[in-house]
């Protein structure tokens, strides 16, 4: 299994180099007695209550560009403190990353008080997504009473040169990603259109429509 090593201290100090230096070493041992093939190392050097730290945002990143099954951190603390902390473990675990630690000499065993705040958050972002949801299914609702056909507007020219490139309405992309679904919820309901394309495809349209409006717009 692939896995991030995650190692961080709260200030720049010339004394925390030796406790980064330290987690760093004693992980990637832990990492070859657990068996994890490790991806990369990521070093920060940030308070634990700050979420804008560069290397989460980086390890963040390779969980969703690569295969990633596991983050490898010294305790619970390295990774975050308080609502960062909580925050941060609801989205690896959302990602189906599984938390490995030191301090626990393998799985993270996440407190009784941690587990019932990570429910809350997935209870609430649950039914945010499920509103969300209604109402978008009632705004096209409406555009269909009002005329609006989507069968017209959803058409897949394809590309008979060469390789098929998958067409989607990269329009309707746009105006959902603003109403702000995620790039999963706009796959789902491109297929419920007939478009069989993937939340990768999707983010992928999505891309490069805002690049070019970037280069149209420097």
């Amino acid at each position: 299994m692939h896995a991030i090593i995650y190692c961080r201290v709260s200030t720049n100090k010339h004394t925390q180099e030796t406790s980064l230096e330290r987690q760093q070493e004693e992980l990637v041992q832990a990492a070859k007695m657990w068996g994890f093939d490790v991806s990369d190392i990521i070093l920060d050097k940030a308070s634990g209550y700050d979420l804008n730290r560069p290397g989460v945002l980086d390890m963040l990143d390779k969980i969703e560009g690569d295969k990633i099954g596991a983050v490898l951190i010294q305790d619970e603390t390295r990774l975050g403190r308080g609502n960062a902390k909580i925050a941060l473990m609801h989205v690896l675990l959302k990602q189906g990353v599984t938390l490995y630690s030191l301090s626990h000499n393998g799985e993270l065993q996440i407190s009784e008080t941690d587990s019932i705040l990570l429910d809350i958050v997935a209870m609430i972002e649950e039914h945010q997504r499920k509103l969300h949801n209604i109402k978008i299914k009632r705004g096209m609702k409406r555009a269909v009473a009002k005329g609006y056909q989507p069968e017209k507007n959803l058409k897949n020219q394809g590309n008979r040169h060469g390789r098929e490139r998958i067409e989607v309405p990269v329009e309707e992309i746009i105006r959902l990603r603003q109403n702000n679904m995620t790039f999963e919820e706009i796959a789902a309901m491109m297929r419920g259109f007939g478009f069989k394309v993937s939340k990768a495809t999707v983010h992928r349209r999505y891309k490069e429509f805002m690049e070019q409006e970037d280069n149209q717009g420097s």
